[in-house]
């Protein structure tokens, strides 16, 4: 069964440090745009950042820039995306997203151009 797993998450204090992995099952990554969201606690689901299936583009929300870092290794059959001097702001679940088609390249990115979603890693940020 195809599937994307996420882990890396956890609870980090202000200023912190983590990153996530999205590893790919039952397929192979390469061919694949992929995406990273976010949804916290009674917020709505909201694009954090992409990138293409060669790792040759990418883009973030304004929220994140700076501060995250996507990047693959299709080697590994695994998207990474390294976050860095973390904010409460940014405890939520976290989910990668696989998509075989061509994305628009929107900024953020958009939930409905990713057909495969992982079930999600909670990270919080507190003190």
């Amino acid at each position: 069964q195809l599937q994307l797993v996420e882990s890396g998450g956890g609870l980090v204090q202000p200023g912190g440090s983590l990153r996530l992995s999205c590893a790919a099952s039952g397929f192979a990554l390469d061919y694949y745009a992929i995406g990273w969201f976010r949804q916290a606690p009674g917020k709505e689901r909201e694009g954090v950042s992409c990138i293409s299936s060669s790792g040759g583009s990418t883009n973030y929300a304004d929220s994140v820039k700076g501060r995250f870092t996507i990047s693959r290794d299709n080697a590994k059959n695994t998207v990474y995306l390294q976050m860095n001097s973390l904010k409460p702001e940014d405890t939520a679940v976290y989910y990668c997203a696989a998509s075989y088609q061509p994305i628009g390249w929107y900024v953020p990115p958009i939930w409905d151009e990713y057909e495969l979603w992982g079930q999600g890693t909670q990270v919080t940020v507190s003190s």
